[in-house]
């Protein structure tokens, strides 16, 4: 039974072998003209220059974080190969991102390229180059987990069997806060590079100077384009890189926990590896025919979604049934019915975020209209609507939970109903690869627009791009909300993990998690403000970094002659570097609160106390984020839907109020929103992390 775990590391490398096969897919393509190669290439050089500073100050922060770690497992405080694996896993996430992103943008002027030809060639390019992130996310992943289960197997092969998979999954436990740090720096600082560059060259494009959106006129054009690729494709990579390992490895702790053994170690991660060939599958099912309107192309793509959906529902079964036949015994339909639950709740989040985000749906339309009246009032509705939006989410997330805890034996085994709620995020993200591929081809088609615009294509390839971009815009709503809705759960299971590693530590001591114990309830409150506080910095760095954009741009505009009349070429590099130089500095601080507040709260107020913040900050962060992520989605489409001809088109006094709309929506939806879910994960690693630290030398 023990070798059924080889799955994993085989899936593993099915899923990296058949990225390579669609990088090489994407990259056999044309690039097109002499000036689509130009563009592509600055918006490549940008993308390359910015992470290369970036990983460069992370990896100050990972060799500071490596002594620290280094130096408590001398002292006993971590197992002895804590700082290696803390390593690793950052490592991994940063290198999942950072190939997604060389494939993005080699493929932005491919997919222009293609789409000279026909719709369905430019959605086949982008796609694929979507791809290539997912399955390097769920390669990767997978690959790194198995290195170091099956390390620590050999590591603690001489101890009794029940003993060596508790040893193995505590271990384990500590590993994910490297790939949530790295997914932190990566997700911060390529929202405040890219929202700065979208909100400066809106503003002063747009509004102030009323020139096209990708105009080859705004100095801030490759700056924009190249941070659709840092935020929306590195970032995202990042990020749910380390909630496909996070739920993975909380639910393995958590079957220990429930008296599963390895058996129900396994389950999650045989499950992850039978997504990622379903994930495999549904690729081939992305299709569409010319002249597709938005609903079709929506459905080309949830057509591989669903298909893989469908297969792992039908696989769940016998691998439950299978594995679990020793341990879980009579409770397996339950238990399968948890996964179950979690890939129908990642399906529902995906949808009612669409149908708040959508133009094509009524709370879209309603919000563009309210641009009659200028930006107050779109201001206005975009935060309504977002505020509104929060409401099916928590309700879906909440029925998860509460199925797949009692579904799975909760109501007579606690620790068998909080694995089923692990069991219930491994299910959602089990699909991941197909699920961020659909994500990460929003970045492509946008710059493959951008770079139509600029290259002076024809009216017709355009058009197609734009389409394009469009359902790329929908894809990116939806995929946050499924972040986001997959990080509730996954936090959720790491505040279970927490618990019990506290207990596997110290096993007598005493839990008081009572709402009314005023540890917790201090927790409670100081977890419910860190999402806010934590907002509110990434926030202002975006707007500091984009009032410098706006001044730049506005000085280009002023001081280059001929600039507005295109015969002169703007400083495109300043741009960049602006957007860069801001990023590095910013992400510092909202990285650094997200490993200190436990450490800190711990030390004065207790483990309870730490615990009530987990819970303040997953409850406060999962509502915050999707309010942001909605209202800055629905503020972007709506603007869209007047530059498609509604309340007088493009350059309307409507038009400008949307905009506005949009530009306060940006920082929403693409810095703060989706940057929020992985600080509540990051929360709990931490906290697993310097739990031993905190039982030592806390002050209660």
């Amino acid at each position: 039974m023990e070798n059924i775990t080889l799955l994993a590391p085989i899936a593993a490398l099915v899923a990296l072998l058949f990225a390579f096969y669609l990088a090489r897919k994407v990259l056999n393509h044309a690039e097109g003209n002499e000036l689509m190669i130009k563009i592509s290439t600055a918006v490549r050089q940008g993308a390359n220059a910015y992470l290369r500073r970036q990983y460069s100050g992370v990896a100050v922060f990972f060799a500071a974080m490596a002594v620290l770690l280094t130096i408590l497992a001398v002292f006993h405080k971590l197992p002895p190969f804590t700082p290696f694996a803390f390593l690793t896993g950052g490592f991994f996430s940063g290198l999942s991102g950072f190939i997604g992103m060389k494939i993005a943008t080699a493929a932005n002027s491919r997919t222009a390229n293609a789409a000279i030809n026909s719709l369905n060639s430019g959605l086949r390019v982008a796609f694929s180059a979507g791809a290539v992130m997912g399955f390097v996310v769920v390669g990767l992943g997978l690959l790194d987990l198995s290195f170091w289960f099956y390390f620590l197997k050999f590591w603690y092969r001489g101890l009794e069997a029940s003993k060596q998979i508790e040893s193995i999954t505590s271990a384990m436990l500590t590993f994910g806060m490297g790939a949530s740090s790295m997914a932190l720096f990566a997700r911060v600082g390529g929202g405040i590079f890219t929202k700065a560059a979208d909100v400066g060259a809106d503003l002063v494009g747009k509004v102030e100077a009323g020139i096209p959106e990708d105009d080859p006129r705004n100095p801030a054009v490759i700056a924009d384009n190249v941070g659709d690729n840092v935020g929306d494709v590195a970032g995202m990579g990042a990020d749910l890189y380390e909630s496909y390992v996070g739920s993975i490895v909380a639910t393995a702790a958590l079957a220990v926990a429930a008296g599963y053994g390895f058996n129900g170690v396994a389950i999650p991660m045989i499950m992850a590896s039978l997504g990622i060939l379903a994930s495999i599958i549904g690729t081939f099912f992305v299709k569409t025919k010319e002249s597709a309107d938005q609903r079709t192309l929506l459905s080309a793509l949830r057509r591989g979604v669903w298909v893989s959906g469908v297969l792992i529902a039908v696989i769940a079964y016998p691998l439950v049934y299978y594995v679990g036949s020793d341990v879980i015994g009579s409770n397996r339909t339950g238990v399968y019915i948890s996964v179950l639950v979690g890939l129908v709740a990642g399906i529902l989040i995906g949808y009612f975020t669409e149908y708040f985000t959508s133009d094509t749906y009524k709370p879209t339309q309603n919000l563009s209209s309210t641009a009659l009246t200028g930006p107050a009032t779109v201001i206005i509705g975009g935060i309504s609507l977002g505020m509104l939006s929060t409401a099916v989410p928590v309700i879906i997330v909440g029925i998860s939970i509460f199925i797949s805890y009692y579904a799975s034996g909760g109501s007579a085994n606690y620790n068998a109903g909080l694995y089923g709620i692990g069991l219930s995020a491994v299910g959602m993200l089990s699909t991941l690869g197909i699920t961020l591929a659909t994500d990460a081809y929003g970045p492509v088609a946008d710059n493959a627009g951008g770079i139509a615009e600029m290259a002076h294509l024809d009216k017709e390839v355009r058009v197609r791009t734009d389409a394009l971009d469009s359902l790329g815009n929908t894809t990116a709503a939806t995929g946050k909300g499924f972040a986001i809705g997959s990080a509730a759960l996954t936090a959720l299971a790491l505040i279970a993990s927490y618990i019990d590693q506290i207990r596997i530590l110290k096993p007598d001591y005493s839990f008081d998690l009572n709402i009314t114990n005023p540890p917790v309830l201090i927790g409670i409150l100081i977890g419910g403000m860190l999402p806010f506080l934590f907002s509110s910095l990434t926030m202002n760095a975006v707007g500091r970094a984009a009032m410098s954009i706006v001044l730049e741009v506005r000085r280009q505009f002023k001081e280059i002659t001929g600039l507005m009349e295109g015969t002169a070429d703007p400083d495109y590099a300043k741009c960049v570097e602006i957007c860069t130089r801001a990023a590095q500095k910013e992400m510092i601080i909202p990285a650094l609160l997200a490993v200190i507040s436990p450490v800190v709260i711990g030390f004065f107020l207790g483990v309870n106390a730490v615990a009530g913040m987990l819970a303040g900050a997953t409850v406060s962060g999962f509502i915050l984020a999707v309010m942001m992520a909605n209202s800055g989605g629905a503020w972007d489409n709506a603007k869209k839907y007047i530059e498609g001809g509604a309340h007088g088109g493009k350059g309307s006094d409507a038009h400008k109020a949307a905009v506005v709309g949009d530009t306060v929506g940006d920082p929403f939806k693409d810095t703060s929103g989706p940057s929020i879910n992985i600080l509540i994960k990051l929360l709990s690693m931490a906290s697993i992390v310097f739990a031993s630290l905190v039982l030592s030398f806390s002050l209660m």
